[in-house]
């Protein structure tokens, strides 16, 4: 039953992309899209509910023509990917492609002809977790992207004739985009389909090639729109996940001339001492595909995106991904110099990435930062290697993936209505866009708020540290005051209301809505049901790593519950908030003028327009200072990551 479920999550969704990008009419799409998403969301709950609370299961999965096929798509995909790059005269990434395509065959025809894994396919419970994430929150994404993408184009109409179609000529907005849903949608179905591959694999080199396969599918999506800068983010992304991508297949071709194997669960099992530097070029590939410093830009110019490529690499998959990998590696990283290393690159991240987010404007480079800042935190845990920080690790993947994934469908949403994502324009939206405004409440409680789930784990990340390296405890101070600065004043903006707004909520569809409120309640439920959720998919899992597991206790989860039952009453009280709201002129000295009292008279006699905004400090806080100072830091510790990996 598990091995047909694995074969299902991998391959199910790789003929929904195969038969979305053969799809010429547009009314197909929902009839596609709608009850796919719907089975893959049932088979991950379905396994995980068959797999709840148990012990890790190997498969073997022996097919003589899987490997065949995947060398073939290996070959297409570098071939591809050349021909794109010399175009685009990226000879960096041709270089890229060149080497890792020699090595890769050239192991594969020669000494590593006779590689064979045991088991390709496994399941435990932290596969389960992300199994989840991919299934139900990157499935509800593909929902949300019908009617998004369809918005997107309104204004740029099309006939759906595949590649190249264009607008139809004199149409306004997007007419320069060429309208390329069935790709598009393809390539997303094709990314969760190489999600479950990452997820499941035990044979590290079928993982390594869905590992790779989510990296053409992110350039391919961030590229959407076809304009210079939307190429150029795609092929910066590239650039940095293809190298990521040859640190990981150098770290297999060593472990395999070393240690004659090729399986996840036996390199774990090797003394630490022997697997240091292959777990450290791993590793590496790891930190880039999570964005971590050094790595970080390509994340943020993967903004250019449309939205649900944003939350997708966000949330539930690409990023995921690569904190996944390293986390897997966390009891061999304790104690080690290699794990100090780990744990300080994710430290810096973490505070450098959030005190950038307190100069930003843009909602969406707040989303990445922020992003970016949190899974810093979840390689710190990687780094420390604890069975506290293991335990804090995976909740934090959890919160995150659901939180971030509301958060970004709103900003999309609400883009589409204001015309603009600025933080500053969103003055009033609980009366101008009431329920988006509730869901964007939730969405941000979820990422700060006691006792929603990323400040419980962040609490138990503090207990780690203190446990592990007290010194650390002070830069996660630090970087959660910022984090708290920078979400209380988006969220105060959204619930400031300086004058008489209107509602303009009407028009968004329902393929829009379904996903949004789904992600709402989700948030809400895991965080009031983590504890029973921890004890089935998380504790079982540290325990037979550990030996023993953490937990809260009785009585904070019963102070926990009384919070968050009190803070259900926050967006419920504005949930309403767009009927029978009555504005009162601001206090402006008395010297109000107008109606609505939104001008005053200024000391020399002319008229002012009142106006509030938050305080951003772009000269303490600058993105690029910040930047640089980061880049400068991680990449001393990424060379010694590498040194120490093969000295060790």
């Amino acid at each position: 039953m598990a091995s047909s479920l694995l074969n299902f999550l991998i391959l199910f969704p790789l003929a929904v992309a195969l038969a979305l990008v053969l799809t010429r009419k547009e009314s197909l799409f929902p009839v596609i899209i709608y009850p796919a998403s719907a089975v893959l969301i049932g088979a991950s709950l379905f396994l995980a509910g068959l797999h709840a609370g148990g012990k890790p299961l190997f498969i073997a999965a022996h097919y003589d023509w899987v490997e065949s096929a995947m060398l073939a798509a290996e070959a297409a995909v570098s071939a591809y990917l050349l021909f794109l790059s010399v175009r685009q005269r990226d000879w960096f990434v041709s270089a890229l492609v060149v080497v890792q395509a020699v090595l890769l065959f050239g192991f594969h025809f020669g000494c590593g002809h006779g590689a064979h894994a045991e088991a390709n396919l496994f399941i435990d419970l932290f596969s389960v977790v992300m199994g989840l994430i991919v299934g139900v929150v990157g499935t509800l994404i593909a929902v949300f992207s019908v009617g998004y993408m369809r918005d997107l184009h309104h204004h740029a109409p099309a006939e759906l004739t595949g590649l190249g179609s264009s607008p139809q000529p004199g149409s306004a907005g997007l007419a320069a985009v060429p309208d390329n849903r069935p790709v598009f949608f393809g390539i997303i179905f094709l990314f969760l389909s190489a999600m479950f591959g990452v997820c499941f694999s035990n044979n590290l080199f079928w993982l390594f090639f869905f590992w790779e396969i989510t990296t053409v599918c992110s350039f391919l999506m961030i590229r959407y729109k076809g304009d210079e800068i939307s190429v150029k983010n795609a092929f910066w992304a590239l650039r940095w996940n293809l190298l990521g991508g040859l640190a990981f297949l150098l770290g297999l071709i060593y472990l395999y001339q070393t240690h004659h194997t090729i399986e996840l669960d036996k390199l774990l099992a090797l003394p630490k001492a022997l697997v240091m530097l292959p777990i450290a070029l791993i590793s590496f590939a790891g930190l880039t595909k999570s964005a971590q410093l050094p790595f970080s830009s390509w994340l943020v110019g993967a903004m250019v995106a449309p939205t649900p490529v944003s939350a997708l690499l966000h949330s539930s998959t690409m990023v995921k991904a690569g904190v996944y990998i390293v986390l897997r590696f966390a009891t061999s990283l304790e104690g080690t110099m290699l794990g100090m290393i780990v744990a300080i690159i994710g430290l810096i991240t973490f505070l450098i990435g959030s005190f950038i987010c307190i100069s930003q404007q843009d909602a969406k480079k707040v989303l990445a930062y922020s992003t970016i800042a949190n899974l810093g935190l979840i390689i710190l845990c990687a780094g420390i290697g604890s069975y506290e920080a293991v335990w804090a690790g995976i909740l934090l993947i959890v919160f995150h993936a659901v939180s971030k994934g509301l958060l970004f469908l709103c900003v999309g949403s609400i883009e589409h209505k204001l015309g603009s994502r600025s933080i500053e324009e969103m003055s009033g939206l609980i009366v101008r866009l009431p329920r988006l405004a509730f869901m964007l409440e939730i969405g941000i409680a979820g990422m700060f708020l006691a006792p929603f789930g990323m400040l419980i784990s962040k609490w138990a990340v503090l207990r780690a540290i203190v446990d592990s390296n007290p010194l650390f405890a002070i830069f996660l101070i630090y970087g959660s005051a910022a984090t708290l600065f920078f979400w209380v004043k988006w969220l105060g903006k959204i619930i400031n209301v300086e004058k008489h707004y209107k509602n303009i909520e009407g028009g968004i569809s329902k393929d829009q809505w379904l996903p949004m409120w789904a992600l709402t309640g989700l948030t809400l439920m895991i965080c009031a049901l983590f504890a029973p959720f921890a004890a089935v998919f998380i504790e079982p899992y540290i325990v037979a790593l550990y030996g023993h597991s953490m937990s809260l206790g009785a009585g904070n989860m019963a102070v926990m519950t009384i919070m968050l039952s009190m803070m259900a009453f926050f967006p419920l009280a504005f949930l309403d908030r767009a009927r029978g709201v009555s504005v009162a002129p601001p206090y402006l000295a008395g010297a109000n003028v107008g109606p609505e009292g939104q001008q005053f008279r200024n000391s020399l006699g002319g008229v002012t327009e009142m106006h509030m905004k938050n305080f951003y400090m772009e000269d303490i806080f600058s993105e690029a200072r910040l930047m640089r100072l980061g880049v400068m830091m991680t990449v001393i510790f990424l060379i010694a990551l590498i040194a120490v990996g093969g000295l060790l």
